[in-house]
């Protein structure tokens, strides 16, 4: 009897180390998971910063070539007027704590009309807008991007004089067309982006702010689509690099809201040196 109760009891002892051991196993396994769902959300959270969310989603679950498909879309191209002249009054951390200013309300003015922020390049800014959902609204959510940029930038140059530092201006240019929206780049780096004729026209049509002296332009195709009671105001046609036509572009004078206040039914196209010419009857767009 004495036997077979050792025996007995070393099989117990067995049995509780070999539960002990399990039980310390798995415990070690959930904080492994735990720790890897951690990690896993912090790689989200920093890849959103390159791609949008429903991008990273597809990312993980598809790979990065799923993602890449022909859009149509709105781009707006900001850019800094005199930057060199800047750069050259400033010291480099006063310049960076200038330029981060700007990038901040050019990006909060941007995510706040449903836009996205492709690129930084340089001082400027490419920004496109209906590349990642379906928008019928793009281009007047790319107009009402930029009025709030030129609002924002007011005050922010309020702030840059209380502080002795000098005011800065930016053109702003838009235009409407297609172009391939998805991860761009080498295969150690890439972003989500977009690329095509759409992006060097709303380039070329933000250089011609400094010739018409207006800061934001945009083009035809942009005017086509946007509400009618934004106030614009026609350009001379400019032969633009890289374009077979002379290119027709509308300085933008005010927002809709604005206009509905001092016409609410009535809308205008103001012509250039010729009054103000009736262009169409409008009621609130909804959405």
């Amino acid at each position: 009897m004495s036997y077979a109760y050792a025996l007995l009891l070393v099989v117990l002892t067995a049995a509780a180390a070999l539960l002990a051991w399990q039980q310390h196993r798995l415990r070690e396994l959930r904080a492994r998971i735990e720790s890897s769902a951690v990690e896993l959300q912090r790689l989200q959270q920093s890849c959103a910063l390159l791609a949008p969310a429903g991008v990273v989603e597809r990312l993980f679950s598809d790979g990065p070539e799923s993602i890449a498909e022909h859009k149509v879309f709105t781009a707006m191209f900001t850019d800094l007027v005199g930057y060199t002249a800047l750069a050259e009054r400033l010291d480099p951390k006063t310049l960076a704590g200038v330029l981060n200013g700007y990038f901040q309300l050019v990006s909060d003015s941007v995510e706040e009309h449903r836009g996205r922020v492709g690129t930084f390049l340089g001082d400027g800014i490419l920004i496109f807008f209906g590349a990642l959902d379906p928008n019928p609204w793009q281009c007047d959510d790319a107009v009402q991007a930029a009025l709030a940029i030129r609002d924002a930038l007011e005050r922010y140059n309020a702030e840059l004089e209380r502080a002795a530092l000098p005011r800065i201006a930016i053109g702003v240019g838009i235009h409407r067309g297609p172009g391939l929206a998805g991860l761009i780049g080498s295969r150690d780096r890439r972003e989500y982006t977009v690329v095509g004729p759409t992006l060097n026209l709303a380039a070329r049509v933000q250089a011609l702010t400094r010739e018409h002296g207006h800061d934001i332009l945009l083009t035809e195709s942009v005017r086509a689509q946007l509400d009618p009671r934004f106030e614009l105001m026609p350009m001379p046609a400019v032969a633009v690099k890289g374009i077979g036509e002379p290119v027709v572009t509308y300085a933008v004078l005010g927002g809709r809201e604005e206009r509905a206040r001092m016409t609410p039914l009535r809308v205008h196209v103001r012509q250039k040196d010729e009054g103000q010419v009736p262009s169409a009857q409008c009621g609130e767009r909804q959405r």
